[in-house]
């Protein structure tokens, strides 16, 4: 897989390309500000795109910006979003306005570099990952109380990781059945319904975000956003 990384510290951007080439991925740029990643990208289109969210020269949202830029400039090009802390603005705009393709994690994650390597092949073929921290604030800060279980919020939690049924099910020890029930009961207390346009697991976590004080408006995408994987992809 082709890469390229943004990221102002040295040490951490050299840290990430080593990791990196480390499982065979070809890093064909690394470099420190929210400018030189849009040259770069435009330049040698990769198959991922790794920033920080803060960057030179006022390292306020930089690179959050320059990734949105970059998705209207080349598609719905894979993008993972590392972030020094949890900026729930910063993950409700990325995750609002791209419903594919995109991650958003806490860059203590990269530590567990079997996690890290794996979200960015499951965001690289499509998927959307949203770092754990991220969605238990989001979801501690929700203004409008819903009628989920506790069983309930912890398997969309789990969605808003870009985890598999199969995988959820390993993890709380219970039956892809009761996982496929646990999703479908989500999507009918969320008023969800099966559309051939909208992918009904990310329109779940959109939810929540969308009712985070701060976070904005999240509005339905209708760019025809393909299942992710698992008994009730939609």
């Amino acid at each position: 897989m082709r890469i390229v990384i943004a990221e102002d510290s040295l040490l951490l951007r050299e840290g990430l390309v080593a990791l990196l080439r480390q499982c065979g991925h070809d890093v064909v740029a690394a470099v420190g500000t929210a400018e030189e990643l849009i040259a770069a990208v435009d330049a040698q289109p990769p198959d991922l795109v790794i920033t920080d969210v803060r960057m030179p020269p006022d390292h306020g949202d930089e690179g959050l910006r320059a990734a949105l830029d970059i998705r209207r400039r080349h598609g719905e090009m894979p993008i993972l979003v590392l972030s020094q802390y949890v900026g729930l603005t910063y993950a409700a705009e990325l995750v609002e306005r791209h419903s594919s393709a995109i991650g958003y994690l806490l860059k203590d994650r990269i530590a567990d570099v079997t996690d890290f390597v794996d979200a960015v092949a499951r965001i690289a073929a499509g998927g959307v990952v949203i770092d754990p921290e991220v969605v238990r604030r989001l979801l501690a800060r929700q203004r409008k109380t819903t009628a989920l279980t506790a069983r309930e919020l912890q398997v969309l939690r789990r969605v808003a990781a870009g985890r598999t049924n199969a995988a959820i099910a390993r993890d709380l020890r219970v039956s892809d059945v009761a996982i496929a029930k646990h999703i479908g009961a989500v999507f009918d207390k969320l008023g969800l319904a099966p559309t051939a346009d909208d992918n009904r697991r990310v329109l779940a976590v959109l939810h929540y975000l969308n009712e985070t004080p701060g976070a904005g408006p999240v509005r339905r995408s209708h760019g025809g956003s393909s299942p992710a994987p698992g008994a009730d992809g939609r």
